[in-house]
């Protein structure tokens, strides 16, 4: 269950960036015509989807499948002394959950904004954090804690 869990993680992260790129890009553009506001909401729609099966899938494995997060968690301590073991126990959950957050939050304050700029500048400035945030915290290889690109 472990390698199945993880591969899903892994290959899910690319459609999580590509909807990442695509929704902070969307709203860039002009969004005063219908089918502007309607691609920057389906694009939007496709980052809060991925996103939320990665977390789901991310937590999976953070509490209960991954070896790895079982000794971590078995030795915190210790483990917050290692950069690698710190990167995985602390800052990639915790980063990867403000993308999340920060995503929710700008749907959500996007609702209730008065005009359709505001609404379009809420999704930006939502989106484009997020977006950063998974760039930002993914295990990219060459890095520490790097992991490869495409798991199998």
């Amino acid at each position: 269950m472990y390698t199945t869990v993880l591969a899903l993680h892994s290959w899910i992260r690319w459609i999580a960036l590509v909807a990442g790129v695509g929704a902070t890009m969307a709203t860039m553009r002009d969004s005063s015509g219908s089918s502007g506001a309607a691609r920057a909401d389906r694009w939007g729609l496709a980052l809060v989807t991925t996103l939320d099966i990665q977390m789901l899938l991310g937590l999976l494995l953070y509490l209960a499948v991954s070896p790895n997060m079982a000794e971590i968690r078995a030795n915190f301590g210790a483990a917050m002394k290692d950069p690698v073991a710190r990167f995985w126990a602390v800052e990639h959950i915790t980063s990867m959950m403000v993308a999340v957050i920060v995503t929710h939050v700008g749907r959500v304050l996007a609702r209730k904004a008065a005009s359709a700029d505001a609404k379009r500048m809420r999704l930006f400035v939502c989106f484009a954090i997020a977006t950063v945030l998974m760039f930002l915290a993914m295990p990219w290889p060459g890095l520490r804690a790097g992991r490869p690109l495409f798991r199998i």
